[in-house]
């Protein structure tokens, strides 16, 4: 380990960065090879935090500018941990006249988490939608994949605890 892994050994284990150190070589002399490096040090590490585009950077001798240019750029990378459930509020206009806006504030009450946000504990990472196209089940949530329609805010803890 080197000394500027002392960053990257606040958030990530000895392996993880090993396991990063192995992608980016991977791809170190192969033509657009920063996606695929990206896309798999996501994969491994859950998110895109500066030291790792750092990391990433350096290894690749691009300029960190480009790695954050096209961390940022991409809606699939994300730079803040995620949780293990998505949880996505539907606030188009048929769900949110039915109540969305009602869960949507009961997910930030119970959780403490605003949207885009993820709960302390990374269960959580709360989405808002405009459109989960459920209308007649609406408002409704979704949980990673599990469409919940007729939703109401007292019945979101219930739903969300089955997601341990």
């Amino acid at each position: 380990m080197m000394p500027e892994d002392t960053e990257l050994l606040n958030e990530f284990t000895p392996e993880q960065i090993q396991k990063l150190d192995a992608i980016v070589e991977k791809f170190k002399d192969k033509p657009g090879g920063l996606i695929p490096v990206l896309e798999e040090a996501q994969m491994v590490l859950e998110y895109l935090p500066i030291p790792v585009q750092k990391r990433i950077a350096k290894g690749l001798n691009l300029p960190l500018s480009r790695v954050y240019g096209v961390v940022t750029f991409y809606s699939f990378f994300t730079m803040t941990p995620r949780g293990r459930h998505t949880v996505r509020v539907c606030l188009g206009t048929a769900c949110y006249v039915r109540g969305g806006k009602a869960l949507a504030d009961a997910i930030e009450k119970l959780y403490g988490i605003t949207e885009g946000e993820t709960t302390a504990d990374r269960r959580f990472t709360y989405e808002s939608v405009r459109c989960l196209g459920a209308c007649g089940l609406g408002p409704g949530i979704v949980v990673n994949e599990d469409v919940h329609g007729r939703m109401k805010p007292g019945k979101v803890k219930d739903v969300l605890n089955q997601y341990a």
